[in-house]
């Protein structure tokens, strides 16, 4: 049976908690709460759950809206999900980097040993940087988080300096692939989330799920007890007992935790101060041959796209056969005559005459990522107002691991305050 409803008389009842938006973190929070016995509600205002993390489906084209990879090693993801389910794809370990018209492989070379060669000095950097590189590395890989995540914070880029790479190693070839993990390309993103992400990547893999990313939360509300989660059911306040539904209904709750984007959850909770934000725009391209025959990324050291990938090489199912579904994303809002300049740019990269692609989709997402400054809090109280809690990538990182670990401390506040439980 399914988790979740489209009935709002179903779940009118009074619960302990109501939990408000079904994307990661708000599932993460029901999961805990209803694991330690409480009775909880959901309210989607959408008509499927996952919050920005959704799949549409379009001709027979699985669309993510925007791009998004799943990352393996996250705690909070060992923790929750069946990996084995999501029947995951991987990407190459790695990426391909456009620099001055080519393409050369980036990669682990304990991964793929044969890609060690572009790694020799001078070929992608000098020795120094690669020395240096090697030594980030293996300090975030071995080293504790805890240590990680107590290091004095600055910004990405001046970490790097102060690891001993150079500018020019920065510029040409990190800085390209980590404008995409960021969402800006100026590397001012917090350098704790940046050793912590790096880390990441050395121990998981980066890939997909079989059914396009949208797996991921609705194995999450498929494990929530049935009718748990009432969609199409947007909040228009919250009041002295509970919220009040956009139909009038009300839903009583002794707690509600509001587990919406930034925006929402201001205009929910007065008074609540929320970080600025990333936009990306994903473009959806169809090709009648896969323009790249690996499931790799491909990045540009020229900044005038984020990433590119051919997703049908990823994971087959992205698109029908005898069709190639092609992936890129830029920084920013879609304009006018933007994606003629893309496409000139990817026959480019590809080596391919581009103007026969179809255009499937274009996505623009708003608060794509919270922006990440130093000194960037990993992770702060849920906590708003009395029965009034807020969690979400923004109260941590943005991240998968961040969305499902704040709606974890959601769970672990409300439970020491609603029962006298201790917060671990």
């Amino acid at each position: 049976m399914s988790a979740t409803t489209g009935d709002h008389g179903a779940a009118r009842d009074r619960h302990d908690v109501l939990v408000i938006g079904a994307g990661l973190a708000g599932l993460a929070c029901a999961q805990d709460l209803i694991a330690a016995g409480l009775t909880v509600g959901v309210a989607e205002a959408s008509d499927a759950v996952g919050g920005r993390m959704r799949t549409d489906h379009r001709d027979g084209f699985l669309l993510d809206r925007g791009f998004q990879v799943f990352n393996t090693s996250y705690p909070q993801v060992r923790r929750r999900l069946n990996l084995r389910a999501l029947r995951l794809r991987p990407f190459t370990p790695g990426f391909l980097l456009l620099r001055d018209g080519r393409l050369t492989e980036v990669a682990d070379p304990t991964r793929r040993p044969r890609a060690a060669a572009a790694l020799r000095p001078g070929r992608l950097a000098p020795a120094r940087d690669l020395l240096a590189l090697g030594a980030l590395t293996t300090a975030d890989t071995l080293l504790p988080v805890k240590a990680l995540r107590h290091r004095p914070d600055r910004t990405t880029r001046t970490a790097l300096a102060e690891a001993g790479v150079s500018d020019d190693t920065v510029d040409t070839l990190l800085r390209p692939f980590l404008s995409g993990v960021f969402l800006e390309d100026e590397l001012v993103t917090s350098a704790r989330f940046f050793h912590l992400v790096w880390r990441s990547f050395v121990r998981g893999s980066l890939c997909l799920p079989d059914d396009g990313i949208g797996a991921v939360p609705r194995q999450l509300a498929g494990a929530l007890p049935p009718g748990t989660v009432a969609l199409e059911s947007p909040v228009r306040e919250l009041t002295d007992t509970g919220a009040l539904l956009a139909d009038g209904t009300e839903r009583a709750a002794r707690a509600v935790v509001v587990a919406t984007g930034p925006r929402a959850a201001a205009d929910l909770l007065p008074g609540l101060t929320v970080p600025a934000t990333r936009t990306v725009t994903t473009y959806y391209h169809a090709a009648a041959t896969p323009p790249l025959a690996e499931p790799t990324l491909l990045v540009d050291a020229g900044h005038r796209f984020l990433n590119t990938c051919v997703l049908s090489r990823v994971a087959p199912g992205y698109a029908p056969e005898g069709r190639s579904l092609v992936s890129t994303s830029v920084l920013g809002p879609d304009r006018p005559g933007r994606e003629d300049e893309l496409l000139g740019v990817l026959a480019e990269a590809y080596g391919t005459d581009t103007a026969p692609w179809q255009r499937i989709a274009a996505y623009t997402v708003d608060d794509a990522l919270p922006a990440m400054p130093p000194p960037w809090p990993l992770s702060r109280t849920t906590r708003h107002t009395p029965g009034r809690y807020v969690c979400g990538d923004h109260r941590a990182t943005g991240s998968v691991q961040g969305a499902l670990a704040s709606g974890a401390r959601a769970a672990r506040e409300i439970l020491a305050d609603l029962t006298g439980a201790v917060t671990g």
